[in-house]
């Protein structure tokens, strides 16, 4: 397209299912804008006219919404075969981009950005407006990390009978990010925007949704009848004030979840001051390369590296610590990064670990006992991954299964090396000729080990 209406086509922006997003000059007032286009009839009749129906919702309640981390709407237009909707151009980018757990933002501006957002969620709701589909495709991130709230094409208007609204369609909006109410098809307010935009939260902190299923019908039963595992469960650097935080945001009980933006923006504010800065994202980096270069984790994809160094904490430990012992019971296991370890039994040393050797992976792979059976000390300063196994087990299919053939196969290698001593100890093997004698004389009840 050449033009649309009064303006002039630069280029196109974005395609999705319904709708061509293109960046316009408008000429009346020197400036570039986001012009959006529906054309109708392409599908069946019935959804031509819901899109229509949606498309006029969106110009006539976006244009009563002014907030400066709202999107501004200039104009709408609705034809015969198609419509188009003139709204302010974000030159940035959208939260969606930042949903993987290894692009996710710094925990400051991830909590910076939900902050703005609450305040605006704040205001459309003061004047009599829900969004009912606030997820991070429909979040766009200007300079200075400023939030544009877009796509207000489901939006409910409180202000009308809700018998008689004919812009009130059960069912719309994005599964992953509905409130359990939502997806109930109860009566909705305010706290149904904030509900979405604590699961946005979550998913920015942590690289994954609260609530995940093979299945809509298991993950709509999971929204509605389980808790969200705690984000620091996901990802230990973060501060502890966040977990009450985002758990408010998701109560499934209306009467405790939110009344509304204000009071979500000032609990956020409480926890500012355990909010770190962009030094982090320099860290995270040189994190992520010191794991590269470890032969451990030579297999593991980087979106894999990125997830676990979500889930771990790094700890630096002086020489002649023993952060191991024998007898405790603990689930956390660690790989390590720089040092040298030794591992112990009753007082006697059984071996020397250096970088890139997992320590207290047995009780993590054990299927019932998470008992510790051996002490392991640090000979010098030692740096090592501590990692949680309730933190893996909430993480992706993918890095479970990686993280368990790593520590499998460095197990496997260690029981050959013992084998191998074990065998230069012992007495000289029975010599055969093949024949059954061997079954014959085999220990009934299983392995009979040769005195030394």
């Amino acid at each position: 397209m050449e033009q649309i209406g009064k303006y002039r086509v630069v280029r196109e922006l974005g395609k999705g299912a319904t709708a061509t997003v293109y960046l316009c000059d408008d000429p009346d007032n020197d400036r570039q804008v986001a012009v959006k286009v529906i054309r109708f009839g392409q599908d069946s009749a019935a959804m031509s006219r819901r899109m229509r129906k949606l498309f006029q919702n969106e110009g006539m309640v976006s244009k009563r919404l002014h907030h400066p981390n709202i999107v501004e709407v200039y104009e709408t237009a609705v034809e015969e075969d198609f419509a188009y909707l003139a709204m302010e151009y974000v030159n940035g980018f959208s939260l969606e981009q930042h949903c993987r757990i290894d692009k996710l933002l710094p925990m400051h501006r991830v909590i910076g950005i939900i902050f703005k957002c609450c305040m605006a969620l704040d205001s459309a709701y003061r004047q009599g407006i829900i969004h009912r589909d606030i997820k991070p495709a429909n979040i766009m991130i200007a300079a200075n990390d400023e939030p544009k709230i877009a796509d207000f094409g489901l939006a409910l208007n409180l202000n009308k009978d809700l018998d008689r609204d004919s812009t009130f369609i059960m069912g719309v909006g994005s599964p992953a990010y509905m409130s359990p109410e939502q997806i109930k098809g109860y009566p909705l307010n305010q706290k149904t925007d904030l509900y979405s935009l604590g699961v946005v939260m979550f998913q920015l902190l942590t690289g994954r949704l609260p609530f995940r299923a093979n299945n809509q019908a298991t993950l709509v039963y999971r929204i509605i009848n389980t808790d969200a595992p705690a984000v620091t469960a996901l990802n230990p650097n973060l501060p502890e004030g966040l977990n009450p935080v985002v758990r408010k945001a998701l109560e499934k009980d209306l009467y405790n979840r939110y009344r509304n933006g204000a009071e979500f923006a000032k609990d956020l504010s409480a926890v500012r001051y355990q909010i770190v800065g962009d030094d982090e994202v320099e860290k995270d980096t040189r994190h992520f390369e010191t794991l590269r270069r470890l032969d451990f984790f030579v297999e593991f994809e980087n979106v894999e590296l990125w997830e676990i160094l979500r889930v771990s904490v790094w700890r630096e430990v002086s020489a002649n610590v023993a952060i191991i012992r024998e007898g405790e019971n603990s689930d956390t296991f660690g790989i390590v990064i720089s040092g040298c370890v030794e591992v112990s039994i009753a007082g006697k040393a059984l071996c020397r670990l250096g970088a890139g050797e997992p320590i207290g992976e047995v009780t993590y792979l054990h299927p019932k006992s998470d008992l510790r059976h051996a002490t392991v000390t640090t000979l010098e300063p030692t740096l090592f991954l501590e990692v949680n196994a309730s933190a893996i087990s909430l993480a992706s299919e993918e890095l479970v299964g990686r993280m368990r053939d790593a520590l499998l196969t460095k197990m496997i290698k260690r029981l050959r090396e013992v084998n191998q001593i074990a065998a230069a100890q012992g007495q000289p093997a029975v010599q055969t000729d093949g024949s059954s004698a061997y079954s014959k004389s085999r220990p009934v009840g299983g392995l009979e080990l040769t005195p030394m």
